[in-house]
């Protein structure tokens, strides 16, 4: 089933990668956003079914922009997308409300996997 998907990164680099990784998979990515208050907002004004969060992030990292929306939306889910040595920073995003995470650079495969996992717990 078809997703629809907001993607939070300040990298552009790494929302055309998630882009072309979503559409891939069969889903639509409705908005992006590439702060933290930008995916707040995001979530409000859109309701996806899914949202990945980038941790760093100008004006709110992803930790606080997720336990926002979590706060807000309790059934929200929201994947985090980090670079490695982030261990820290992903334990805190779960205690956040995160759902699950992927690990930079993002594979297609795992992606798929975590998607998954996310959409499973979140029943």
């Amino acid at each position: 089933m078809p997703l629809k998907v907001i993607i939070a990164d300040d990298s552009i680099i790494t929302v055309k990668k998630l882009l072309v990784l979503m559409e891939g998979l069969g889903h639509q990515v409705i908005a992006t956003a590439s702060t933290g208050r930008q995916a707040i907002e995001a979530y409000r004004q859109h309701r996806p079914d899914l949202m990945t969060m980038d941790i760093s992030m100008p004006d709110m990292d992803g930790m606080e922009a997720t336990a926002a929306i979590v706060a807000e939306f309790p059934e929200a889910r929201i994947m985090m997308v980090t670079s490695h040595g982030q261990e820290r920073m992903v334990i805190d995003s779960l205690d956040a409300g995160a759902k699950g995470y992927v690990l930079k650079p993002v594979r297609i495969e795992k992606l798929s996997d975590m998607i998954a996992k996310v959409m499973e717990r979140a029943l």
